[in-house]
């Protein structure tokens, strides 16, 4: 299977640079994924296509500032970090911008020394394992200096913060939101729960390897970044009591998806647990828990799309793509939505 298969046309202007005000208000295609049928709603319509009985994931990861603007201590010149990773105590693999610019025994400073980093070492790929000095907490510190780290196709910085969070974002940890769940608001999940519908959390620290484009022709031979996921005994049982009742597992996001298939059993059943997970969804995998999908329109080529295509079919996929950009739907992080059923 070719990376070229997952291409499709997308007009830059269509690539959405601020979120609406209105969270539920963005545009969303329903795509059923046996016929190819397409219709256009609003998210808040969404209460239409769940059912009583149902079990909605959400992952309530939270992002933190993971952007540094810093210098270096002996020359000044500008250094730019991205946290990737934490590690044991005051480390972390950051990606560092110039590479050049923090070889190993190299120290940076932010905020004028309210934070300092020394570089440990470099780690393949060209990260950086890094040690922090600081006085008090390290995230009082980092919600001080640093920015929200948007995706590359974002041209600027977000006046509110917590507009690249979604509502019930709980655990800190990703270094990118899991932008499908941008679209709920505390009034549409509380008509969700009213409706007779589970509501259970799954936590995935999303990484920056969400963005990573895939640059091997065949597609089989990319290689997928690890996350680091957990599921608790209370919403592990939220979702196998679903599952045995008949009812469907609806899955909001990619990252929702990856984790709970990463922990299903053969017979779509999940268990508590945590730990880390490169799985690694391409048409032709079979969904063992997941049986529909909200989610945000991809970039082409990458994994994410490659992920949707494995649920719907490439073929309807790329069509309602197509329709999308046709319709002048908003794409990627800030975008209007899909419902995959």
């Amino acid at each position: 299977m070719k990376r070229k298969d997952f291409d499709f046309n997308l007009p830059e202007e269509l690539i959405a640079q601020d979120p609406l005000k209105d969270r539920s208000s963005s545009r969303m295609l329903v795509l059923n994924k046996e016929t190819g049928e397409t219709k256009h709603k609003i998210f808040k319509d969404i209460i239409d296509y769940l059912d009583k009985g149902d079990c909605l994931v959400l992952n309530n990861t939270r992002v933190i500032p993971a952007r540094l603007i810093g210098s270096r201590e002996k020359t000044h010149g500008k250094v730019e970090f991205l946290l990737l990773k934490r590690l044991e105590n005051d480390n972390w693999e950051v990606m560092v911008k110039p590479g050049r610019k923090a070889k190993h025994g190299d120290r940076i400073e932010f905020g004028n020394g309210l934070l300092k980093a020394e570089v440990l070492e470099v780690v393949e790929g060209g990260n950086r394992i890094v040690r922090f000095e600081y006085e008090g907490i390290f995230e009082q510190v980092l919600d001080e200096l640093g920015q929200m780290p948007l995706p590359p196709y974002i041209t600027h910085q977000l006046e509110d913060k917590e507009r690249y969070q979604t509502v019930y974002a709980k655990h800190r940890g990703s270094a990118a939101a899991p932008t499908a769940g941008l679209h709920f608001t505390p009034d549409l999940l509380k008509a969700v729960e009213d409706k007779g519908i589970k509501i259970a959390y799954v936590t995935l620290h999303v990484g920056l390897g969400t963005f990573r484009p895939v640059k091997v022709d065949d597609i089989l031979e990319h290689t997928m970044h690890s996350e680091y996921y957990w599921i608790e005994e209370e919403e592990a049982d939220k979702i196998n009591e679903t599952k045995k009742n008949g009812g469907r597992v609806i899955a909001v996001g990619t990252t929702s998806s990856r984790t709970l298939e990463s922990v299903a059993d053969d017979n779509g059943y999940v268990k508590a647990s945590k730990g880390w997970t490169d799985i690694f969804i391409y048409p032709g995998y079979k969904f063992k828990v997941v049986d529909a999908l909200i989610t945000n329109f991809h970039l082409p080529e990458s994994t994410l799309i490659m992920l949707v295509s494995a649920l719907a079919g490439r073929e309807n996929v790329l069509n309602a793509y197509k329709i999308a950009v046709d319709e002048r739907y908003r794409f990627f992080s800030f975008g209007d939505a899909m419902l995959i059923k």
